[in-house]
């Protein structure tokens, strides 16, 4: 052979066999598959054109993606080489979150497989990733074949403690038999109310109070349910118990709404698909039958429940049971006017379960101490006679003399009876109702047994959602805040964000859900109960581009309240900053904009005339006035431009120029309107000088560059004029960090922090409490119960201040929207000699974790795959940086971007570092 072909030969050869071995480098395979909000392998779901996301593994050599491939199919044998519903092909870009499905239009009732791998930095490929699943529920009101049905419940008359009509739980019944083996089950079920399904004596399953709670007139959300190990070959039993729950029950204030409520209805579709291959329907229609002569005898929201046992009727939701006795159910057709759309979010739970700490009885009273505010039921172990009906009460706190402070629950009797059929120890939970309790006191038990803690057990209820991050520190107090912060939100997130969880209101209040919902993303996994809360948002606008005060809207009264509307502008944009996905954006934009037009026309001159509420709960106001001392028309004002402003930017974000031009302008001028009407040279004029009306104005950027310090500076006089504390209702308390943040005056952001008298987040601390309080001064030790018909113990707003807690303490903050770029900035100061928080973005897990020994300041920081960081550590930059125990030279992985008097400034990759520096 010629050498000079052989040597060619030779070089193909090798070349070859180097990018064989090249293409066959594999690495780990993604993880954390979820599509749309987080969902992981989720049945009944709600969306056709979902979005993919995944997480690169902590691995060495996975610093980034550079290409994926996804591939989706209608079964999983097709993958990962014949996918028949779509292949995204190799797309060369980093984007592993929120990838937008382009296959082919997608079905009720389907079952889609889907896998995803990726390149790295190096263009190492992935294993292919597990194959991951979603089953889409019934997307339209034309899938249902079902009857909604139910009984009169308002025939027998029964009256409220307000003179409400009480409807009687149902019990519905149905039997049908079967010929062939199942092999596949699906129950797709919601109601007019709220429900509980048993088939074959077996509970389908531990939803509470399910479907929740949306703007009834406009969209109810079904749930779907795998029943196929429930079902049998041969003779079956349905039994469902509805109750009135939310949509059939008395809710606010407004008692022309609920005197006369809607019967509850439920509806029903089981389909069935045989190992035969033959499918079948069971439907709820007229061939059911139903009572209210059930055990449970009253079951309301604020009120409590009613149970007797001895109209118990054991095994009637199993074939041997005579239903004779029963009645014949109304049916009524699904119409279009209302939509019925999968559920979008998770359901409620029973995610916690509490001991009893302490028990304390007096004269055949008992009551049990659970040393924590809580929501959900207790759980009842109780001896008892038979016909002894026990009463079961709640409070939030106890009276100096030991007896139940119950006003602050207003007319919400919030109280169970249970009454025995037989001696001996009862077990019970009420079913569709809830409470928000610390304590739980019972009478009429069996006086004969010494009351035990194992009596009550408490059943921490709320939408089934995660811990997303932790904080903690040095301090015992502000560790006991973040406490407090944690079991606001699980008190109140309650398949939808409530205002408090205790009285005769427990509504979706706008400016509550605005101010709190921040804060929210950092402790739990809530972008899909955001998502969902802000499609009854965009339900419950007025035809006008108003926004009501409640959504769900049970007021009805079409007033409206600058800071409270705005939540259709602030929410989406604050979740948009921490999560990435433009969807909640494209989501609510028709309705920014017609906020807008609101704001707009309520103004003269771009000057506000909406008001209301205005900052709401300010302490100490001069006027008296819960709605405190700033001008309503200047909060009007700043929100108007504030809401412009957030309008402009989503326009922006979503390449909308020309609607972003039209918002920005808008914001221009009303920020230039503002400050000429309240302002002159930076300080406030006309109006009263507070420190909410600085506190808008430099958060919301309206006024001169020019005039910034002055304004500063005039806010540093309110603030000391207070003897440096805060003076903020609901609306000013979230900017007070963010603007003596960004104006330097972090030394007295910690110190307004760490106050603690009143008013102070630490006062209500050193009072007992356990959760985040409505009033700054809901109680004291020294005078008792403020004197307020307002007074709840459990009331989320003031726990905005968690958002600056793992922002600015703990360092961890968004550069870029979904924490592609991360910031981790740590702030440390006295009294903290450490602090540590752990955030799950998008992208995996970040933690930034410090501590002050000696002159040493030690800050461990884990950086998440396919993301940096711009990471600032304080430092006498004179001296060395220690990176992993060794002198810090720079190297690929973290590189020295600046250094100053205060500290070194560097661009990390991700990896787990530990810096070193002397302080």
């Amino acid at each position: 052979m010629n050498l000079k072909y052989f040597g060619c030969a030779l070089f193909a050869c090798v070349f070859l066999s180097f990018t064989a071995c090249k293409e066959q480098v594999t690495i780990a395979e993604a993880q954390k598959l979820t599509i749309s909000e987080g969902f992981e392998n989720p049945l009944g779901f709600y969306d056709k054109t979902p979005s993919f996301s995944w997480q690169l593994p902590v691995l060495e050599g996975v610093l980034s993606q550079s290409a994926y491939q996804i591939v989706v199919a209608s079964t999983p044998d097709l993958l990962p080489d014949n996918a028949d519903l779509w292949d995204s092909g190799k797309q060369m870009t980093d984007q592993s979150v929120w990838v937008k499905y382009e296959g082919k239009p997608l079905e009720s009732r389907q079952k889609v497989y889907w896998q995803v791998k990726y390149w790295n930095q190096d263009e190492d490929v992935s294993q292919w990733s597990t194959v991951n699943h979603f089953e889409l529920g019934l997307l339209s009101n034309s899938d249902w074949k079902a009857k909604w049905i139910g009984l009169d419940t308002k025939k027998e008359k029964l009256l409220g403690s307000q003179e409400n009509i009480i409807h009687r739980p149902q019990y519905l019944r149905k039997g049908f038999e079967l010929s062939n083996d199942v092999a596949s089950a699906r129950l797709y079920i919601t109601a007019k109310g709220v429900f509980d399904v048993s088939i074959n004596g077996e509970d389908v399953s531990d939803d509470v109070m399910p479907p929740g709670y949306t703007p009834y007139k406009e969209r109810i959300e079904t749930i779907t349910y795998d029943v196929t190990d429930l079902i049998e070959s041969g003779q079956n039993t349905i039994g469902v118990e509805l109750a009135a729950g939310w949509h059939s029950g008395r809710l606010g204030w407004k008692k022309e709404l609920w005197v006369d409520t809607e019967t509850p209805k439920m509806i029903f579709q089981l389909e069935l698909t045989m190992k035969d291959g033959s499918t079948e329907m069971i439907l709820s229609d007229d061939t059911w039958k139903g009572t209210t002569n059930g055990p449970t005898r009253i079951s309301e929201i604020y009120d409590g429940e009613t149970y007797d046992a001895n109209l118990e009727m054991p095994n009637w939701t199993t074939n041997n049971f005579d239903d004779k006795t029963w009645e014949s159910i109304n049916t009524f057709p699904v119409t279009n006017d209302i939509r019925l759309e999968p559920k979008r979010h998770t359901t409620v739970k029973t995610k916690i379960e509490l001991a009893t700490q302490e028990v304390v009885e007096k004269g055949g009273v008992a009551v049990f101490d659970f040393q924590q505010n809580m929501v959900g039921v207790p759980l009842l172990k109780v001896p008892m006679k038979k016909g002894q009906t026990l009463k079961i009460r709640f409070a939030e706190k106890l009276s100096p003399d030991g007896t139940f402070y119950i006003e602050n629950y207003r007319s919400a009797q919030s109280t169970n009876y249970y009454t025995a059929s037989k001696d001996g120890v009862i077990e019970w939970m009420p079913k569709f109702t809830f409470h928000g309790f610390q304590y739980v006191e019972l009478s009429g038990y069996d006086t004969s047994k010494t009351p035990s803690k194992d009596w009550v057990t408490g059943l921490v209820q709320y939408s089934d959602f995660e811990e997303n991050g932790t904080f903690t520190s040095s301090h015992e107090k502000l560790n006991q805040l973040q406490s407090n912060i944690v079991w606001g939100l699980r008190g109140n997130f309650f398949d939808i964000p409530t205002d408090c969880p205790q009285r005769d209101e427990r509504m979706g209040w706008t400016a509550d859900a605005q101010v709190f919902a921040p804060a929210s993303m950092f402790n739990a996994d809530v972008y899909k109960f955001w998502a969902s809360w802000m499609q009854s948002v965009g339900e419950s606008q007025y035809d006008n581009g108003a926004v009501p005060w409640v959504v769900p809207d049970v007021l009805f009264n079409n007033k409206v309240s600058a800071g409270w509307g705005d939540a259709c502008t602030i929410i989406p944009w604050k979740i948009y900053l921490r999560i990435g996905d433009k969807k909640i954006l494209e989501e609510n934009f028709e309705t920014m904009k017609g906020w807008v037009k609101y704001h707009e026309s309520v103004t003269k001159n771009y000057i506000s005339k909406m008001g209301f509420f205005a900052d709401w709960l300010q302490p100490l106001p001069e006027n008296g006035d819960n709605r405190g001392d700033t001008s309503k028309s200047l909060i009007g004002t700043a929100f108007f431009a504030h809401s412009a402003n957030l309008t402009a930017k989503t326009a922006k974000a979503l390449g909308k120029t020309e609607a972003f031009e039209k918002y920005n302008a808008i914001y221009k001028t009303v920020a230039n309107a503002f400050e000429n009407k309240f302002f002159e040279n930076g300080k406030v004029k006309g109006v009263a000088e507070t420190q909410t009306s600085y506190l808008l104005a430099l958060a919301f950027g309206l006024l001169s560059e020019e005039h910034k310090a002055n304004a500063k500076q005039h806010l540093l006089e309110k603030i000391a004029e207070a003897d440096n504390h805060l003076r903020t209702g609901f609306l000013g308390t979230p900017l007070l960090s963010e603007v003596l943040d960004s104006t330097g005056e972090i030394d007295l952001m910690y110190k307004i922090l760490f106050n603690e008298t009143y008013p102070s987040w630490f006062y209500s601390i050193n009072q007992g409490a356990t959760t985040i309080w409505e009033r700054w001064n809901s109680y004291s030790k020294k005078d008792g119960f403020n004197p307020q018909n307002m007074n709840s113990l459990n009331h989320y707003a003031y726990g905005a201040i968690g958002e600056w807690m793992y922002e600015r303490i703990a360092g961890i903050a968004p550069l870029e929207a979904g924490y592609k770029t991360i910031r981790i900035a740590p702030v440390p100061k006295e009294p903290l000699t450490s602090a540590a928080a752990s955030l799950n973005t998008p992208y995996g897990k970040v933690v930034s974790s410090w501590e002050i020994k000696g002159s040493k300041f030690e800050l461990h920081v884990v950086v998440p795959p396919n993301t940096t960081a711009k990471v600032t550590i304080p430092a006498n930059t004179a001296k060395d940086l220690v990176l992993n125990g060794e002198a810090f030279k720079g190297d690929n992985r973290a590189e020295l971007l600046n250094s100053s008097a205060s500290g070194f400034e560097l661009l990390v990759q991700p990896g787990d570092y530990k810096f070193t520096s002397q302080l």
